[in-house]
């Protein structure tokens, strides 16, 4: 079973732009290649509902409510800041939790355009620094400082048809938001996202992906493995919805969620749309 998890982060290289304006992220945790444009502020909010694996009782639920704001710089740069509200249900005669958890910083840089006429793909990285803003008692942050670096790659399949993967390495800390993540302490975290969209109209965005992580030590907790199916709903211009259902392996991820979201870009959301 160990052999097949890593030969699932391995797989998550094998391939991978969109040719829409709409970043394709949310509410995926496979990353696109697409930055912000410059001068520009782009905004998720979402809420995410998970059942949890049976290895976190007495934690039975998780709702993480996430606000993230991308903001265009020049050279197909764009800086990140995202910082979530985590509400923990655990089981009668067990304390819950609630409160911000772990806040994000980080810098994402588009280095090369994909073409059509190129086998080459669309790539990108990000890295992201993670500060222990949660508090690690009640579970809702690490008590870490992690440092992830993550490489993107994206590749058509069609004009309508792409395919996005991911591979990172989180140096030191772990990938934990709450009870869902891996939270081992020592050692590094290998991971991998594969996702697949397609565009059914000019309004809807249908996919699904794979996304997981494993840890480089043997305690427990270490293997994450989820898939999600869903999509964005775009209602005008500047303006998305997003939905997604999501059905986890092993004890870093949720065993059944969902979530819906917005996405908004400024000064876009204030225009007339074309």
């Amino acid at each position: 079973m160990r052999l097949l998890v890593r030969s699932c982060i391995i797989i998550l290289l094998a391939g991978t732009e969109h040719a829409g304006k709409l970043r394709a992220q949310m509410p995926f945790y496979t990353d696109d290649s697409e930055v912000t444009a410059a001068k520009k502020v782009h905004t998720e909010l979402f809420n995410e509902i998970d059942g949890l694996q049976s290895a976190q009782f007495p934690s039975l639920r998780q709702n993480t409510s996430n606000f993230k704001i991308n903001a265009g710089l020049p050279h197909n740069l764009e800086l990140d800041f995202d910082v979530p509200y985590i509400t923990i249900y655990r089981a009668s005669g067990a304390q819950g939790a609630s409160g911000i958890g772990d806040a994000d910083m980080g810098i994402k840089w588009k280095f090369h355009q994909g073409s059509p006429s190129s086998w080459l793909p669309s790539l990108a990285a990000t890295f992201y620094v993670e500060f222990p803003t949660g508090n690690a008692k009640e579970q809702l942050g690490s008590g870490l400082t992690d440092y992830w670096l993550n490489f993107i790659l994206q590749k058509p399949f069609t004009e309508k048809t792409r395919l996005n993967a991911n591979v990172g390495l989180l140096l030191a800390g772990n990938t934990s938001t709450g009870d869902v993540g891996i939270r081992t302490t020592r050692g590094q975290v290998y991971t991998g996202g594969l996702s697949v969209l397609h565009d059914f109209s000019r309004r809807w965005t249908l996919g699904g992906e794979v996304y997981g992580g494993v840890a480089d030590n043997n305690q427990l907790g270490r293997t994450q493995l989820q898939g999600m199916a869903g999509g964005q709903c775009n209602i005008r211009s500047g303006l998305t919805f997003t939905f997604g259902v999501i059905v986890g392996a092993y004890a870093a991820s949720p065993r059944v969620g969902g979530q819906i979201g917005v996405a908004m870009d400024f000064p876009d959301v204030w225009r007339r749309t074309p």
